[in-house]
């Protein structure tokens, strides 16, 4: 895929069946980039705790995937999940392996933290949360950066 067919993809995470489809397309725009099979994995998980949280936790909101590519010429997928929730109070309890506040394993940011190269949570109590994501194509994950 050449940059020029490169096209910000936005998708509504409101329901179940949004998220999914935020799994099709993330794992199709991924195949199309050439991601590995393993790589594809990691981000349709990262894709699917992260659409789950902006659902559950958010009350609902969107996501962005972008095809992106650097100055030392690695291509990657970001994935930008946003909602108007009511923010994360803190973020590096949030972040801890099996903390929850819905009953779930506690595994969603953590555990999507982990499938990436680069992570970052931008919050703010009363108005939502941005959770943002890059894999790079062919280099292997070992958490952010």
């Amino acid at each position: 895929m050449s940059t020029d067919e490169r096209a910000t993809v936005s998708l509504p995470v409101r329901n179940d069946a949004d998220l999914m489809t935020v799994r099709q397309r993330v794992r199709t725009l991924a195949q199309e980039l050439g991601f590995g099979l393993v790589q594809q994995t990691k981000l349709v998980t990262a894709a699917s705790e992260l659409a789950r949280n902006t659902l559950i936790h958010g009350g609902g909101g969107s996501v962005t995937v972008d095809a992106v590519s650097d100055a030392q010429g690695r291509d990657g997928l970001t994935l930008t999940f946003r909602d108007e929730g009511s923010g994360i109070t803190d973020v590096d309890r949030a972040l801890r392996d099996g903390y929850s506040t819905a009953g779930g394993l506690g595994m969603g940011l953590s555990g999507s933290k982990r499938l990436v190269h680069e992570f970052s949570v931008d919050t703010a109590l009363g108005e939502g949360t941005t959770v943002s994501v890059t894999l790079w194509r062919g280099h292997a994950s070992h958490g952010p950066r």
